[in-house]
């Protein structure tokens, strides 16, 4: 874990106070790829991330970093090699994606927003590789996220408590990929519903549905 001491600074007028602590996680979601190492700036901070896993949140300041990923147990030949910027005060999943040796890395921000009493928030994840632009509905038709193409994040959705069935249509032709029943939803929380996985080949189309952090990082 990264931490950042804080400094107050006196003036003759006070500027709004910016938390200088942002949280990131980590995913791979890469269908083919090895287990993971992910180094930032040269320290390992997570580590033999298996596909469809999740990383803990840790800490980090705020700036930009060099984000390095690995074969796990190797350091030598980055699969990936990128800086990314890291805002002050955010929350941030960063997953890998596309297909092994030719990964990329995409940042998803969990936006802090007011909760609703009463109320949970969903939004849908688009990182399956060879999947089209799909339609996210309801059983009895209405449809939540429409038109969601691959690296597409929706924004996040107020809904009721209780048990959800999605559906995932291709927005061009109309075919069923995926069905999601019995989602459980509790209020005063915000999920994801990632896509990871194949169309067309193994491993196949399915969801994940973490917690994300703005439920419970202040």
């Amino acid at each position: 874990m990264f931490i950042c001491p804080y400094y107050s600074y006196e003036s003759f007028y006070r500027m709004p106070e910016i938390d200088p602590i942002s949280y990131i996680r980590f995913l791979n979601a890469s269908p083919n790829s090895p287990a993971i190492d992910v180094y930032l700036n040269d320290r390992r901070i997570f580590k033999n991330l298996t596909y469809k896993s999740f990383s803990d949140y840790v800490s980090v300041p705020s700036g930009v970093y060099n984000i390095k990923i690995f074969p796990s147990g190797n350091n030598l030949n980055p699969i990936l090699d990128k800086r990314l910027p890291i805002s002050a005060g955010k929350i941030f999943t960063m997953s890998s994606i596309g297909n092994y040796p030719n990964m990329g890395l995409l940042s998803i921000e969990d936006v802090r927003r007011p909760k609703i009493p009463g109320k949970a928030f969903i939004r849908f994840v688009h990182l399956s590789p060879d999947a089209p632009s799909v339609d996210v509905k309801l059983p009895n038709g209405n449809v939540l996220f429409p038109n969601v193409s691959y690296k597409g994040v929706t924004r996040y959705l107020p809904v009721s408590p209780g048990k959800y069935t999605l559906e995932v249509f291709t927005s061009d032709s109309g075919k069923k990929v995926l069905y999601i029943p019995n989602i459980r939803i509790i209020p005063n929380r915000f999920y994801s519903v990632y896509a990871v996985g194949n169309v067309s080949r193994d491993p196949k189309l399915q969801v994940l549905i973490p917690l994300d952090g703005n439920s419970y990082l202040h």
